[in-house]
């Protein structure tokens, strides 16, 4: 009982560092803050707690966008880890209950051998019809039970099959779910980093043309000083929905970290691809953001886009440099709108980062 007492109250001074910590640095107290803050309290997970120090003692705060760094990077992968780790030790046992029925069923299979081995000398020195009735009963005898080890080990095999099915549907939607960002639905960083790669690596052997859209909302940290990270948070989904309304087919959409997106559009050009940019800017746009708790209409979102196109001798990292200059020109003259690697924008912005 003092046992049980005392690992309550251990618990609960860790929930009250955590809690404490999130009022004292004015967060929102939703499960990832608290776990974070949770984990922190334990000390068990050393670089978490190095991380926070650290830019605690940098800046004196957590942004949004750090906690939600410092989750991805130190908690969420961890389950994700642990998780396939239960499904591995879940197909390895079953591995083992297979090879203990077939080692049975084998064994089996040997000593059946040895009785129609017997059976056939015995056959052949038979001197009688008592004797060779005998004989063949106990051939018969173990005739069934050869048939009960193989019925034994055909359902156990079937049912070994549909288990192995199941996990590899589960390893799957963990593999799923590591790619995908919680909060919009689309791909995330590491999805992202894998699939352009591919995407480009296509485009330069075949010479299709390739176009990457990178996205920023504009102004989103006033949305979360202005009314909170739930707010700031409902600005990203809307984000993440215009873009799933939007784009459809091969093209390629991802949270590219923070409150920046990103959309690879295999076998389309530069002029393509502004009109899609455009469309998507003007979707986000359309929509109106409102406050779930009072109803209070907040307006509009907008975002500002910069697009490059592949060139031969590009690599990704070219490729995104160029479409991430195209956006800063793009927020450098007045947001909402969508600047290209054509535009005297675009020259003026690399000749400004030049210098």
């Amino acid at each position: 009982m003092v046992k049980v007492l005392d690992e309550h109250e251990r618990t609960m001074a860790f929930a009250e560092v955590a809690l404490g910590q999130i009022r004292s640095l004015r967060q929102t107290a939703i499960p990832r803050n608290y776990e974070i803050w949770y984990v922190y309290a334990t000390g068990y997970n050393a670089p978490l707690n190095k991380i926070v120090n650290e830019t605690l003692a940098r800046s004196g705060k957590l942004t949004e966008a750090d906690l939600e760094q410092i989750y991805e990077t130190y908690l969420s992968h961890i389950k994700t880890t642990d998780r396939i780790d239960k499904v591995g030790a879940r197909v390895i046992g079953e591995i083992d209950d297979v090879m203990k029925v077939l080692s049975d069923a084998l064994g089996m299979t040997g000593s059946y051998d040895a009785s129609l081995s017997g059976a056939t000398e015995k056959l052949a020195s038979a001197k009688n019809r008592e004797q060779i009735k005998a004989i063949v009963e106990t051939l018969l005898r173990s005739t069934s039970e050869m048939r009960e080890t193989n019925k034994t080990l055909e359902d156990r095999l079937t049912l070994s099959k549909n288990e192995i099915s199941n996990l590899q549907q589960s390893l799957e939607a963990i593999r799923a779910e590591s790619l995908t960002d919680p909060l919009t639905g689309l791909g995330n960083r590491k999805y992202f980093d894998r699939m352009i790669d591919m995407a480009v690596q296509s485009a330069l052997a075949s010479g299709e043309p390739l176009s990457l859209l990178l996205f920023d909302i504009d102004h989103f940290k006033s949305f979360n000083d202005s009314y909170g990270h739930l707010t700031g948070d409902q600005v990203l989904r809307l984000v993440g929905l215009s873009l799933k309304q939007t784009i459809k087919g091969q093209d390629i959409t991802a949270r590219y970290g923070g409150e920046e997106f990103a959309v690879v559009l295999p076998n389309t050009a530069l002029r393509q691809a502004l009109t899609v940019a455009d469309h998507i800017r003007r979707a986000v746009m359309a929509k109106e953001l409102k406050k779930k708790s009072t109803g209070e209409i907040l307006g509009r979102v907008t975002i500002s886009v910069g697009v490059s196109m592949l060139k031969q001798g590009d690599d990704t990292d070219a490729l995104i440099e160029r479409a991430d200059a195209c956006l800063y020109a793009a927020k450098r003259n007045g947001r909402n709108r969508v600047i290209c690697e054509a535009d005297p924008e675009y020259a003026v912005e690399t000749h400004s980062r030049v210098a």
